[in-house]
């Protein structure tokens, strides 16, 4: 059984780190487009309701109804700002998860430069040492001839 070398494991890891990571930032986009459908429709049923009042008020409204449609008016207002806070941290944890991903990313990629490196070196090293025999078969081949 061949061992795995340090590095490869460090690799794997990362890999892992890695997509976790990525997982991690689409959970976050998704939940943010959610809050943002959410705010569209908050946004839509006060336009509705406004068109209600405006309607209503054509015809004309009693006191009771004109503090009915204010109140819940003020409270669609107060609920579309909540959403809008909730949209901004949501946008701030795709951006969390997003440097997440990144820093994730970019250790994975060192880690596949140094094995990359590592690799070369041994390359080299086995072209020097074929090399070198190759030389010394020559050299005897050309003794002998002699």
């Amino acid at each position: 059984m061949t061992r795995k070398s340090p590095i490869t494991t460090l690799i794997e890891i990362a890999e892992k780190d890695t997509d976790d990571a990525a997982k991690l930032l689409g959970k976050a986009i998704r939940a943010h487009q959610e809050t943002e459908t959410k705010l569209s429709l908050l946004l839509q049923y006060r336009d509705d309701y406004a068109q209600k009042f405006q309607d209503g008020a054509a015809k004309g409204l009693s006191a009771a109804q004109y503090g009915n449609f204010m109140s819940f008016i003020g409270k669609l207002d107060g609920a579309i700002e909540g959403q809008k806070q909730i949209v901004r941290d949501a946008e701030n944890k795709i951006q969390l998860a997003k440097n997440a991903w990144q820093g994730s990313e970019k250790k994975r990629l060192s880690y596949d430069t140094l094995q990359q490196r590592t690799q070369n070196a041994l390359n080299i090293k086995e072209a020097k040492q074929d090399q070198k025999q190759t030389d010394e078969l020559a050299a005897r081949s050309y003794f002998y001839k002699r």
